[in-house]
Protein backbone atom coordinates (compact mmCIF):
# COMPACT_ATOMS: atom_id res chain seq x y z
CA UNK A 1 0.00 0.00 0.00
CA UNK A 2 0.99 3.55 -1.04
CA UNK A 3 -0.36 6.14 1.18
CA UNK A 4 -0.67 9.48 -0.78
CA UNK A 5 -1.43 13.08 0.09
CA UNK A 6 -3.51 15.62 -1.39
CA UNK A 7 -3.38 19.81 -0.03
CA UNK A 8 -4.76 22.31 -1.46
CA UNK A 9 -3.28 26.14 -0.70
CA UNK A 10 -5.80 28.78 0.47
CA UNK A 11 -5.62 31.83 2.23
CA UNK A 12 -7.68 32.84 5.12
CA UNK A 13 -8.16 37.28 4.96
CA UNK A 14 -10.56 39.63 6.48
CA UNK A 15 -12.30 42.08 4.08
CA UNK A 16 -10.20 44.99 4.16
CA UNK A 17 -6.78 43.00 2.76
CA UNK A 18 -8.83 42.22 -0.28
CA UNK A 19 -8.38 43.65 -3.74
CA UNK A 20 -11.02 46.45 -5.09
CA UNK A 21 -11.61 43.82 -7.90
CA UNK A 22 -12.24 40.96 -4.78
CA UNK A 23 -14.30 43.65 -2.40
CA UNK A 24 -16.66 43.66 -5.45
CA UNK A 25 -16.93 40.48 -6.23
CA UNK A 26 -18.11 39.69 -2.65
CA UNK A 27 -19.85 42.49 -2.04
CA UNK A 28 -21.88 41.73 -5.12
CA UNK A 29 -21.97 37.83 -3.94
CA UNK A 30 -23.13 39.04 -0.52
CA UNK A 31 -26.44 41.09 -2.28
CA UNK A 32 -27.17 38.20 -4.36
CA UNK A 33 -28.58 36.19 -1.01
CA UNK A 34 -31.19 38.97 -1.09
CA UNK A 35 -32.38 37.50 -4.63
CA UNK A 36 -32.48 33.91 -3.39
CA UNK A 37 -35.37 31.80 -3.03
CA UNK A 38 -35.05 29.40 -0.10
CA UNK A 39 -38.76 29.01 1.26
CA UNK A 40 -37.46 25.50 2.11
CA UNK A 41 -34.08 25.22 3.44
CA UNK A 42 -33.90 28.80 4.48
CA UNK A 43 -30.30 28.94 3.98
CA UNK A 44 -29.62 31.75 1.22
CA UNK A 45 -26.32 31.63 -1.06
CA UNK A 46 -25.19 34.06 -3.95
CA UNK A 47 -22.30 34.30 -5.92
CA UNK A 48 -20.97 36.71 -8.66
CA UNK A 49 -19.01 35.27 -11.47
CA UNK A 50 -16.01 37.62 -12.78
CA UNK A 51 -15.54 36.94 -17.31
CA UNK A 52 -12.80 38.16 -19.17
CA UNK A 53 -14.67 40.36 -20.82
CA UNK A 54 -15.23 42.56 -17.51
CA UNK A 55 -18.83 41.56 -17.17
CA UNK A 56 -19.58 40.59 -13.56
CA UNK A 57 -22.90 37.88 -13.37
CA UNK A 58 -24.79 37.02 -10.70
CA UNK A 59 -27.12 34.31 -9.55
CA UNK A 60 -28.72 33.17 -6.34
CA UNK A 61 -29.85 29.10 -5.08
CA UNK A 62 -33.79 28.92 -6.39
CA UNK A 63 -35.55 26.15 -4.75
CA UNK A 64 -38.44 23.94 -5.51
CA UNK A 65 -40.78 22.11 -3.98
CA UNK A 66 -40.42 19.10 -6.11
CA UNK A 67 -36.56 18.78 -4.93
CA UNK A 68 -34.02 18.50 -6.52
CA UNK A 69 -35.71 20.99 -9.22
CA UNK A 70 -34.01 23.61 -7.76
CA UNK A 71 -30.63 25.05 -8.57
CA UNK A 72 -27.55 26.48 -7.09
CA UNK A 73 -26.37 29.76 -6.66
CA UNK A 74 -23.21 28.94 -8.05
CA UNK A 75 -24.61 26.92 -11.23
CA UNK A 76 -27.39 29.96 -11.94
CA UNK A 77 -24.90 32.35 -12.46
CA UNK A 78 -21.92 30.04 -14.32
CA UNK A 79 -24.75 28.63 -16.57
CA UNK A 80 -26.25 32.25 -16.98
CA UNK A 81 -22.84 34.09 -17.55
CA UNK A 82 -22.35 31.16 -20.37
CA UNK A 83 -25.71 31.04 -22.10
CA UNK A 84 -25.17 35.22 -21.99
CA UNK A 85 -21.29 35.69 -22.50
CA UNK A 86 -20.79 32.10 -24.69
CA UNK A 87 -17.31 33.66 -25.59
CA UNK A 88 -16.18 34.78 -22.61
CA UNK A 89 -13.89 33.11 -20.13
CA UNK A 90 -14.26 33.38 -15.92
CA UNK A 91 -11.79 34.67 -14.24
CA UNK A 92 -13.01 34.63 -10.55
CA UNK A 93 -16.18 33.08 -8.04
CA UNK A 94 -17.26 34.87 -4.66
CA UNK A 95 -19.84 32.61 -2.98
CA UNK A 96 -21.61 34.41 0.13
CA UNK A 97 -24.30 32.43 2.37
CA UNK A 98 -26.99 33.90 4.50
CA UNK A 99 -27.48 31.06 7.52
CA UNK A 100 -31.13 29.73 8.60
CA UNK A 101 -30.72 32.27 11.74
CA UNK A 102 -30.83 35.06 9.44
CA UNK A 103 -27.03 35.83 9.74
CA UNK A 104 -23.95 36.00 7.06
CA UNK A 105 -22.31 32.29 7.98
CA UNK A 106 -18.92 33.25 10.48
CA UNK A 107 -17.09 30.28 8.32
CA UNK A 108 -17.25 30.66 4.62
CA UNK A 109 -19.14 27.77 3.02
CA UNK A 110 -17.53 26.07 -0.15
CA UNK A 111 -19.61 24.49 -2.85
CA UNK A 112 -21.67 21.40 -3.12
CA UNK A 113 -20.17 18.65 -5.31
CA UNK A 114 -22.55 19.51 -8.02
CA UNK A 115 -21.41 23.09 -8.22
CA UNK A 116 -17.55 22.24 -8.08
CA UNK A 117 -17.88 19.60 -11.28
CA UNK A 118 -20.04 22.07 -12.99
CA UNK A 119 -17.59 25.04 -12.39
CA UNK A 120 -14.55 22.73 -13.50
CA UNK A 121 -16.00 22.63 -16.79
CA UNK A 122 -15.85 26.13 -17.02
CA UNK A 123 -12.13 26.40 -15.37
CA UNK A 124 -11.53 23.73 -18.07
CA UNK A 125 -13.09 25.83 -21.03
CA UNK A 126 -11.25 29.18 -19.42
CA UNK A 127 -7.52 26.88 -19.58
CA UNK A 128 -6.63 29.15 -16.62
CA UNK A 129 -6.92 28.82 -12.87
CA UNK A 130 -10.39 30.43 -11.82
CA UNK A 131 -9.72 31.95 -8.21
CA UNK A 132 -12.61 31.11 -6.02
CA UNK A 133 -13.77 33.48 -2.95
CA UNK A 134 -15.48 31.83 -0.18
CA UNK A 135 -17.08 34.59 1.60
CA UNK A 136 -18.03 34.43 6.13
CA UNK A 137 -18.21 37.15 8.54
CA UNK A 138 -15.66 35.85 10.30
CA UNK A 139 -12.97 35.22 7.62
CA UNK A 140 -12.76 34.64 3.72
CA UNK A 141 -11.05 32.01 2.31
CA UNK A 142 -9.31 32.62 -1.45
CA UNK A 143 -8.54 29.55 -3.01
CA UNK A 144 -6.36 29.44 -6.85
CA UNK A 145 -8.72 27.72 -8.54
CA UNK A 146 -11.85 25.62 -8.93
CA UNK A 147 -9.82 22.57 -9.44
CA UNK A 148 -8.00 22.92 -5.92
CA UNK A 149 -12.00 22.39 -4.62
CA UNK A 150 -11.90 19.44 -5.95
CA UNK A 151 -8.43 17.63 -6.23
CA UNK A 152 -10.19 14.06 -7.57
CA UNK A 153 -11.88 15.36 -9.94
CA UNK A 154 -13.98 13.72 -12.71
CA UNK A 155 -12.29 14.86 -16.16
CA UNK A 156 -12.23 13.70 -19.92
CA UNK A 157 -9.14 16.32 -20.08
Amino acid sequence: MKEKKIEIKMVEVQYDELTDRQRKLVDLARAATDRSYAPYSKFRVGAAIELDNGEIVTGSNQENAAYPSGTCAERTAAFYAHATYPDAKFKAIAIAAIGTDGCEVGDPVAPCGACRQSLLEFETLAKHDVEVILVGSEAIYILPSIKSTLPLAFSEF
